[in-house]
């Protein structure tokens, strides 16, 4: 098939491959050992988020509800470059 400007020769390639490889090995893992360090794990969440720790309930609440939309504002003059200045903390 000859190239085509504009249209990618393996549009699922490689970046599906590869966003999936640590979940398919964690999903493996998970099912080796029927799931028991899962559920530990989630108790020990849990335990974590009743004592009041506040990553515990985000990372919770992140779960059950999903991480909240984010929105970004850009400003300038349109005639002009975009500038991103990353700053150090």
């Amino acid at each position: 098939m000859p190239f085509q400007p504009g249209q990618s020769g393996n549009p699922e390639g490689a970046r599906i491959h590869k966003q999936k490889r640590f979940f398919n090995a964690l999903d493996r893992a998970i099912e080796q050992d029927d799931a028991k360090k899962l559920r530990t794990a989630a108790d020990k969440l849990l335990d974590e988020a009743a004592k009041g720790e506040p990553w515990a309930i985000q990372m919770l609440a992140d779960r059950l509800d999903g991480k909240p939309a984010q929105q970004l504002q850009l400003s300038g003059d349109e005639n002009e470059p975009l500038r991103i200045v990353h700053e150090s903390k």
